[in-house]
């Protein structure tokens, strides 16, 4: 299996394509997460806005160049809101990534209505171990937001869902594994410290969009952002002690990865 870093010309060309393009980016995510998803496209060049204000579901994923949607963000939106958005970016062809945070957890409802967004051809599909064996269909319960599983063990899980649904897959851990069904690479290092920061997860799904929107297509966007962001939390965590500063480090050693 291939290893993938950002010492790889191609994804430094295509992270500074990012910064060249400076895309319009549009998430739902939830409210825990959306500060540091906001910091985390502004370090890369990318233009984010997040939220379901007033028309802007039926506006801004047609007009974006990269949508994510993190079905958590249920907790403060309605379904219909999240289906809006995925149908929009649907039909106007607009990259788009599904972050199914908590599937597997033991919520059937909210399962079910995760998996129903597939309907609408995400382009990339990222989360944890346990989150995407349960969106394949098997039974590695996750404990609320978190993995019981390893990356190494959804190898096949994500294989067989980027097969059933054409969407690029990726899963994160120690060591991330991205697939377009056929052709699977790995992306090692990052920082444990990605874990003990609300959000770090969901950023990444935002970032994916935004190399998607930068005119990277969908297996070479996930590629580039799981690089990108490995090599950054690994610097990060080269020069910080705690959890709190290692958050902002991250964000800082983005936006020096751009510059």
């Amino acid at each position: 299996m291939e290893e993938i870093s950002w010492q790889d010309e191609d994804v430094r060309k295509g992270f500074a394509a990012i910064a060249q393009a400076s895309p319009f980016v549009y998430g739902l995510t939830n409210y825990i997460a959306a500060n540091l998803s906001a910091n985390v496209l502004l370090a890369v060049g990318a233009g984010p806005a997040i939220g379901a204000a007033s028309d802007w579901t039926r506006t801004f994923p047609a007009g974006a160049g990269g949508v994510w949607i993190n079905t958590a963000g249920l907790m403060s939106s309605i379904e219909e809101t999240f289906t809006e958005v995925a149908r929009t970016a649907r039909a106007a062809g607009t990259p788009w990534v599904l972050d199914p945070v908590a599937v597997g957890a033991g919520a059937a409802e909210y399962d079910a209505f995760v998996k129903s967004l597939l309907e609408f051809r995400p382009a990339i599909i990222r989360g944890n171990a346990s989150e995407l064996i349960a969106l394949g269909g098997g039974a590695a319960l996750g404990k609320g937001v978190e993995t019981t599983a390893s990356s190494a063990e959804a190898v096949d899980a994500i294989a067989a869902i980027a097969r059933a649904t054409g969407a690029v897959v990726a899963v994160s851990g120690p060591v991330d594994y991205i697939t377009d069904g056929t052709t699977t690479v790995a992306v090692p290092g990052g920082d444990a410290r990605l874990t003990q920061v609300t959000g770090a997860g969901c950023s990444l799904g935002a970032l994916c969009a935004a190399a998607a929107a930068a005119g990277n297509d969908p297996f070479s966007a996930a590629r580039i952002a799981h690089a990108a962001y490995a090599a950054a939390a690994e610097r990060a965590g080269a020069r910080t002690t705690g959890t709190g500063s290692f958050a902002v480090a991250l964000v800082d050693e983005l936006s020096l990865l751009t510059a």
